[in-house]
Order: C-alpha cells, then sequence, then structure tokens
C-alpha cells in the first residue's frame, strides 16, 4: 500500500509533465502521416463496422432479445475493450519507447506508464462521445446512469495500470513478452465477452458464465452496458463489485512491487 501512496504522490506532483508527455506521445504515432491523428479513431471505427457488419447481416446472428439493436449493445462494450487494449499495449512498452528517459537519473521512470494510459485516454474520451452521439441517434437519450461511466473507467485505469506495471517491466528483460499479450488480447476479446451475449447464451452453462465473471475486464464491460442499455447500477452487484476491487487492487499492488524491485536494473538493459 505504500507504493500506492508512493504513486498517486509522484503523479500529483508530475501531473504536468504526464499530460504533457501523454500529448506529445499521442501526437507521435501519427507523425508523418497525411491525417495525423485522425487514424487513431479511424481503425477503431472500421473494426466495430466489420462486426458489425458480420454478426449482423452476415452470420445473421443478432439475438432479438436485446433491448436495442445489436450495433448499440457491440459498441458499448467494445469501446471498453479499445481502452483496455490500447493501455496495456501502448503502456507495456513504455520504458523502451522513453528508454533515454529511464537513462536519466533524475527523471522518475514510474509516471512513464501512466503517460501511456493517459495518451489511450484521450481516444477513449472520444469514444465515449461517440458512443452518446450514436445512442441519440437511435433516440436512446443520455440518463443519470451515465454518471456511472466514471465509475467503470477509472476501475479500468487502476486495474490496466497494474498489469502495465508488470508487464513494462517484464518487457525489458523479455522483449517477446509484447507478442504474448497481443495473443492473450485476440482470445481475451471473445472470453470477455464482447461479441456475443453471455447471459443468453450460457443460460444453460451457469458454471462456465461464473468463470467467464472472473475476468475483471467484463465487470467493466458489463458496466458500460449498464449505463447504457440495462440502467443498473453498480451497487446492486455488491459481491462482483467487491470482487472487482479485490482483484485490482491486488494486481496494482503486485505491479508496484514487482516494478520497484526491478528499476534498479532498466538502465543497464536498456
Amino acid at each position: 500500500m505504500k507504493d500506492i501512496l508512493t504513486l498517486a504522490t509522484d503523479v500529483v506532483h508530475s501531473r504536468r509533465m504526464i499530460l504533457k508527455l501523454a500529448k506529445n506521445d499521442f501526437r507521435k504515432k501519427f507523425a508523418g502521416s497525411y491525417f495525423g491523428f485522425i487514424w487513431a479513431f479511424v481503425q477503431p471505427v472500421i473494426t466495430v463496422l466489420v462486426y458489425w457488419f458480420v454478426f449482423e447481416v452476415g452470420f445473421r446472428s443478432s439475438d432479438t432479445s436485446l433491448p436495442v439493436p445489436f450495433l448499440l449493445y457491440l459498441v458499448a462494450g467494445i469501446v471498453p475493450w479499445f481502452f483496455f487494449q490500447d493501455g496495456w499495449n501502448g503502456g507495456t512498452n513504455s520504458l523502451i519507447d522513453y528508454d533515454y528517459l529511464v537513462k536519466k537519473v533524475v527523471f522518475n521512470i514510474s509516471v512513464l506508464p501512466i503517460v501511456k494510459m493517459v495518451s489511450a485516454l484521450f481516444v477513449h474520451l472520444f469514444f465515449v462521445v461517440f458512443i452518446i452521439v450514436l445512442y441519440c441517434f437511435y433516440g436512446h437519450y443520455p440518463t443519470i446512469y451515465y454518471l456511472q461511466l466514471i465509475y467503470y473507467s477509472f476501475g479500468l485505469c487502476v486495474l490496466t495500470l497494474g498489469l502495465v506495471y508488470m508487464t513494462s517491466a517484464a518487457a525489458v528483460f523479455v522483449r517477446d513478452l509484447t507478442q504474448v499479450i497481443n495473443i492473450i488480447l485476440q482470445v481475451g476479446v471473445w472470453m470477455t465477452p464482447i461479441m456475443w451475449v453471455a447471459e443468453e447464451r450460457l443460460v444453460n452453462y451457469p458454471l462456465l458464465a461464473k468463470v467467464l465473471k472472473l475476468n475483471p475486464v467484463y465487470y467493466a464491460v458489463a458496466g458500460y452496458r449498464d449505463a447504457f442499455i440495462y440502467h443498473n447500477w453498480f451497487w446492486q452487484r455488491p459481491l462482483w463489485t467487491l470482487y472487482f476491487w479485490c482483484v485490482t487492487i491486488l494486481i496494482l499492488v503486485v505491479g508496484l512491487w514487482f516494478f520497484r524491485k526491478m528499476r534498479a536494473l532498466f538502465a543497464d538493459v536498456l
């Protein structure tokens, strides 16, 4: 817990530098391209449209029990997944991408994973607005339940940050870790689940449904859908909420501990 308090203090003291580095990181991803940062939004939108076409038009597997069109159900789940995916992928390479800062003795390298997280948050905020506009287009206007998006986004940030501190420290020594994470994310998007309705498909498999809920990202995805579609509050699922935060805090504590243990070796390896 001391590591968590130290991290919170570092974030407060370095907040301006973190924001500046995050802006530069966001611009650097698309430096030299003609459309620049627009590509950060185009690719996820195309991905959503492809999934919608495959499941709604190609397979015609839209679930008629859904209270909203399948497209709305899909985007409400896939947008938090995009954030988790970008945050974990980008954060894992944070020390490698900023190796010139890691080698500086006076620089506090513990804020580098947060820089990548804030950079991913820029895109995420755009897509949250995009979802709201899309729902309004279909006649589903904002409600008070939308306030939960702040809570679920924060929880997803903390969870992703805990993973990033572990994997960014490990990636310095094992560069293949990035490829392993990509495989995990490819499988995870189906097991979370994003593309299908677990409550309907697994009604005859209660044990499998409980196993899927052990994935903490599922909690955030379900939370976004509760805010946009089902209009449930997070405290209506107290045990699941308690489980999520216990797992998330444990991951963050272990991640910070591992990062602190390894940080003395980063500059030599890089």
